[in-house]
């Protein structure tokens, strides 16, 4: 008999695609996606219940499915896709602990996956290069999805303690990019001049939303337990990620980066939270050791190669852009070639 999945937070891009790729797996028989709207996009042959996981309806629904596993990708990253950041926060926090204590119940549950993110260490000058799962961050998100994240991970903990016959794996992603996703960083890196903290050039990961999706299915059809930091090989610093969008940068003197969080997030061009623009200046880079040897995966894309994904996907052309650059090239190559030729053929004389 086959896997029965669960999958909460259909109704956003990355559920949706998920769940489509899950039911198309041949070892799983039946897959249900719950959200609160029903999805915009084709969730494929996975079921969809209406459903919000706020609410003790969850329960039910895990009863009477009967599901063995749950997939927990509700969290929302951004206060604009939930209505606010309230609701965003009863939605990320208050909706975890209800589908926890609705998976807690649930006699054939043997299985829990949780979509984390990376922001959950924070950004500090003071922070390692390089995350490892078991390191903490000298500066912990303080708002937002960072910190409601991390809420999400600390509820989880409580559920693998009261539950140890659930395996229970925790994936930290990094910023996902990709054709088709859409976040504040995919916001930020396509606004015609790309404003940057003065003074800071800050390491940046990446992680093509394809291998996000495949590192989930792993987490959820394999054997994997614990926590896992998952990215692209690789970094690339702010600016340089900029050059490849061809977007112009502009410094932004420290003290005022902040009122320009806010004047953006006003005018509905990105989302920036203290916290984002704390990584915005100090940035954060994952070991992903154990996304290897646990997961046994190795992302097809790079972080380089993810993000030049989005960059020519999205149609993102500047003055700076990598095919303005090299189109320029060309050209002057091919003008100056008849002039080489005669010089050539002078000295050979």
């Amino acid at each position: 008999m086959g896997r029965s999945v669960l999958v909460a937070g259909v109704a956003r891009y990355l559920g949706g695609r998920f769940a489509r790729l899950l039911a198309d797996r041949p070892e799983v028989d039946r897959v249900i996606g719950v959200d609160v709207i029903a999805p915009p996009h084709d969730i494929g042959a996975a079921e969809f219940v209406r459903a919000d996981i706020r609410n003790s309806m969850i329960g039910r629904i895990i009863e009477q499915t009967g599901v063995d596993t749950l997939v927990h990708m509700s969290v929302i990253a951004t206060p604009i896709s939930a209505g606010g950041r309230t609701a965003q926060k009863e939605i990320n926090v208050i909706g975890t602990m209800q589908l926890l204590a609705a998976a807690q119940r649930a006699p054939r549950l043997q299985r829990l996956v949780v979509k984390s993110t990376s922001a959950v260490y924070g950004s500090s000058p003071r922070d390692p290069s390089m995350f490892t799962e078991g390191q903490v961050g000298k500066h912990p998100p303080r708002s937002g999805w960072g910190k409601d994240s991390a809420e999400v991970e600390e509820y989880v903990r409580g559920f693998s303690r009261r539950r140890p016959d659930v395996a229970v794996a925790t994936l930290r992603l990094a910023n996902v990019v990709g054709p088709g996703i859409r976040t504040s960083m995919t916001d930020y890196f396509s606004l015609p001049v790309v404003p940057s903290v003065l003074g800071f050039d800050p390491r940046l990961q990446f992680l093509h939303e394809d291998d996000a999706l495949e590192a989930l299915l792993r987490a959820t059809l394999g054997p994997a337990e614990g926590v896992v930091n998952v990215a692209g090989d690789g970094v690339i610093t702010l600016g340089q990620a900029a050059r490849f969008a061809g977007r112009p940068t502009v410094g932004v003197p420290p003290g005022l980066a902040g009122l320009m969080g806010s004047l953006y997030h006003r005018g509905g061009l990105a989302d920036f939270s203290a916290d984002q623009i704390r990584y915005l200046s100090y940035g954060r880079c994952l070991d992903t050791t154990r996304m290897r040897s646990e997961l046994d995966f190795r992302p097809q894309y790079t972080t380089r190669t993810a993000f030049q994904d989005f960059v020519r996907t999205r149609g993102l052309r500047g003055p700076l852009s990598p095919q303005v650059i090299d189109a320029l090239e060309r050209r002057l190559v091919e003008r100056l070639r008849p002039e080489e030729a005669a010089r050539r053929a002078e000295a050979v004389r």
